[in-house]
């Protein structure tokens, strides 16, 4: 039982470090926040989603780690890694994209990186809550 729920800080742990330390580690710098080719309004919006999904993880590992409450911070990490996905399939809807102005397009085993690491958090967490919902079932019958 306590492998599980140690595993399960790991998971969320691990979804907490993509949005909230790896993007804005990808976004802060001239291809984003600084890129001469965005408005500022433009860039407003990036700075401050960057700083509310930085804040947002780091209550999250407040409530893993010292509370010991995980399915907060485990819906919370849905909600930001499935926004993610839903931006990226919508994005043709909206004229988004996740090429750079040179068509480059940062990828990993031909897959964008946010949508395989993102993609594979998401899963992760739904899956270790799913566990925890049959195992409560499984414990009141």
């Amino acid at each position: 039982m306590e492998s599980t729920i140690k595993m399960k800080k790991y998971i969320i742990t691990f979804g907490i470090i993509l949005y909230a330390i790896a993007v804005p580690v990808l976004e802060i710098n001239s291809t984003h926040v600084f890129n001469p080719d965005w408005t500022p309004h433009v860039r407003i919006h990036e700075v401050w989603q960057l700083i509310t999904n930085s804040s947002i993880g780091l209550l999250c590992l407040w409530l893993v780690w010292i509370k010991k409450e995980t399915l907060i911070s485990s819906v919370l990490c849905l909600l930001i890694t499935g926004s993610f996905l839903v931006a990226f399939s919508l994005q043709k809807y909206y004229g988004g994209s996740m090429q750079y102005l040179d068509g480059s397009e940062k990828t990993l085993l031909g897959i964008n990186i946010g949508v395989l690491g993102f993609g594979l958090a998401f899963i992760l967490v739904l899956f270790s809550l799913l566990i925890d919902k049959l195992k409560s079932t499984q414990n009141n019958h």
